[in-house]
């Protein structure tokens, strides 16, 4: 039995299994290592914005309070950075070969699976250990939330390199962060799959590839069931990784996800806030 098809199985094994529990007993991403109140980042609400005053200047080193990012976690030794680490190390085997392929997509079955968070654990996880620089872009163009969990303004960004023809290295944001650079989505977009879709994103997408090629070029995508953007931009990038939140999404929902990036480089899934029986009982992202 394959990784991918263990997964689903677990997937389909908690599914019943939550089916008998009470709303108030669902495990977030928050709760394993937050207390009770913290939001995690795929659960933050499209009306909750971060005040002006909290922004900071490009080039600023960032300092984050978010107990679920790799830089404020309690010592990068903890098992939930760990697991992260060790996501790191299978990215860097998997896309390491003769064809480097440095630009990958991340994307999940629904919303609140912690596709946001991955990507940008994994973006941090990246650019701290290895001696190249990585690009975080943010194209969920509908609900973007990097630029809140960075507490950044979100313009100007993708959109408007899109759109306006606005200068991309005026929109690349230096968090500080190791070597960690980040595009923002620029705003939202009604419909972007026409924007996604166009030779233009396909041209900005090869020229953060082949600009600096030594650089690791990471998108988040919206949901890939309820819209179409993760397929539209699935074969512009060289591999995606697709993330499954345990007891969020039904297994059939992932199966079709799943089948619906057929044809492209599925890198692997992320099995995440997975629970687990290690004798210390910790919570863990696979």
């Amino acid at each position: 039995m394959s990784r991918i098809e263990q997964a689903l199985k677990k997937v389909a094994g908690n599914q019943a299994v939550n089916k008998n529990k009470q709303p108030d007993e669902d495990i977030s991403p928050a709760k394993t290592v937050a207390p009770e109140k913290t939001v995690s980042v795929d659960e933050v609400p499209d009306s909750q914005t971060v005040p002006a005053s909290t922004f900071v200047p490009a080039a600023s080193s960032l300092k984050l309070n978010n107990p679920m990012l790799l830089t404020t976690m309690h010592g990068d030794r903890s098992p939930v950075a760990e697991e992260y680490n060790k996501l790191r190390s299978l990215v860097v085997k998997l896309t390491k070969g003769e064809t480097f392929l440095n630009t990958i997509m991340i994307t999940s079955t629904i919303g609140e699976e912690g596709k946001s968070l991955t990507s940008l654990n994994l973006a941090i996880a990246l650019a701290r250990e290895y001696d190249h620089t990585v690009l975080l872009v943010d194209t969920d163009l509908r609900r973007p939330s990097l630029h809140k969990q960075l507490r950044i303004d979100s313009k100007p960004g993708l959109i408007q390199c899109l759109k306006d023809n606005f200068p991309l290295h005026k929109a690349l944001i230096k968090t500080g962060l190791g070597k960690l650079v980040f595009l923002p989505s620029g705003g939202t977009l009604k419909d972007p799959v026409e924007t996604l879709s166009s030779n233009r994103m396909k041209e900005l997408i090869s020229e953060l590839k082949n600009r600096y090629p030594e650089r690791y070029v990471i998108f988040d995508t919206p949901p890939s069931l309820p819209f179409a953007d993760a397929q539209v931009l699935a074969p512009s990038v060289d591999s995606t990784i697709f993330v499954v939140r345990e007891g969020k999404a039904k297994a059939q929902d992932v199966k079709e996800a799943i089948t619906n990036l057929q044809g492209t480089n599925l890198l692997g899934v992320v099995y995440n806030d997975a629970k687990t029986t290690a004798r210390k009982k910790h919570y863990y992202y696979y």
